[in-house]
């Protein structure tokens, strides 16, 4: 079974191709990083004028490198929320206006549950369930409970920013630049030094973080308020440690409580080596983690999770509709 996969929640324009759920046969994505980047951050009519623009290109550049048309396809997926508003409006439009032209399924699916499935991508077998996933970005931080494709059931999450939304705002304090993921993980490399110890918020008893009282941490500390200003790698790598760290033992203490066979990582900050190395460390599970380019938004996990709704019957027809506040384990 062969699925185009479109997304357009955020700030990507991307399409691909995927075979069976885990088969990448193309994957291509218009990033508008360096467009924002003047901005400080995703300004939303700016990200939906640039989708207009990209949108057919991109979708013309994944069939041509999966070597297919549209009549070899057998169905239409599409990212309906979570997201920004107009930029989830361009994809959907698209979609419905090709399943429509080509007779073929259309399906919707929910942003966060695909970033869980880049973990079946250009893997050999599936996860094993149930899987405990932490779901990083700049949008979501959030620990779910996969009990079986499709199921899902949200355990925690941040009450204030997400965990990449910190980064974006710590890498403008610190004068890194954006996205601030990648800038905060290349300065920390630089550190010389690892004494430096930021708060961590626990929130004992709960599943869920909090990521505002670091950031106010970080923007005092960068200010010299407590009579010395570090370099900048130290305090980098300062709060790509206290972040990564919470992140990892709430997820690791959810993994114990609930017993399952797996934990996945996924989103955006899935991205972060530092994260990666930790999870593998404490994890008393097996790990899966998507290679760093199949965590950020792609159109291959968006096809990769219509998949398994394809393969049940399920399709949402053009009454699709978006949805920008979809929450996890909804559909």
């Amino acid at each position: 079974m062969k699925i185009l996969g479109i997304e357009t929640s955020c700030d990507e324009t991307a399409a691909s191709v995927v075979e069976d759920g885990r088969h990448l046969l193309s994957n291509v994505i218009a990033s508008q990083a360096s467009l924002h980047a003047q901005y400080g951050g995703v300004v939303p009519e700016v990200a939906s004028r640039q989708h207009l623009e990209a949108m057919v290109p991109v979708v013309e550049a994944a069939l041509r490198e999966a070597e297919c048309s549209f009549g070899d396809l057998d169905a239409i997926a599409v990212t309906h929320g979570p997201g920004l508003a107009g930029a989830l409006l361009i994809g959907v439009n698209v979609a419905k206006a090709l399943a429509f032209s080509y007779s073929l399924p259309l399906l919707g699916i929910n942003h966060l549950e695909a970033h869980v499935y880049a973990n079946w991508l250009e893997e050999d077998d599936p996860p094993e369930l149930p899987a405990l996933c932490l779901i990083v970005s700049g949008g979501h931080s959030d620990i779910v409970l996969m009990e079986g494709n499709g199921r899902f059931r949200r355990l925690g999450g941040t009450r204030d920013d997400a965990a990449g939304e910190a980064f974006d705002k710590v890498a403008r304090i610190l004068g890194l630049g954006f996205p601030g993921g990648p800038a905060i993980e290349k300065e920390a490399k630089n550190a010389t030094s690892t004494q430096l110890r930021l708060p961590r918020a626990w929130l004992r008893g709960t599943n869920d973080f909090s990521f505002s009282g670091l950031k106010t941490a970080m923007l005092r500390l960068a200010r010299g308020e407590n009579g010395v200003t570090p370099p900048i790698a130290e305090m980098a790598a300062a709060f790509q440690e206290s972040v990564a760290d919470v992140l990892v033992e709430k997820t690791i203490a959810a993994v114990r409580k609930h017993r399952v066979a797996t934990v996945m990582l996924a989103g955006g900050v899935a991205a972060n080596s530092r994260l990666r190395e930790l999870l593998r460390e404490r994890s008393p599970v097996t790990v899966r983690i998507p290679r760093p380019a199949l965590c950020t938004d792609n159109g291959a996990m968006v096809a990769a999770a219509a998949f398994y709704k394809a393969e049940d019957g399920t399709a949402n027809g053009l009454a699709l509709d978006i949805e920008p506040g979809l929450g996890i384990g909804r559909s």
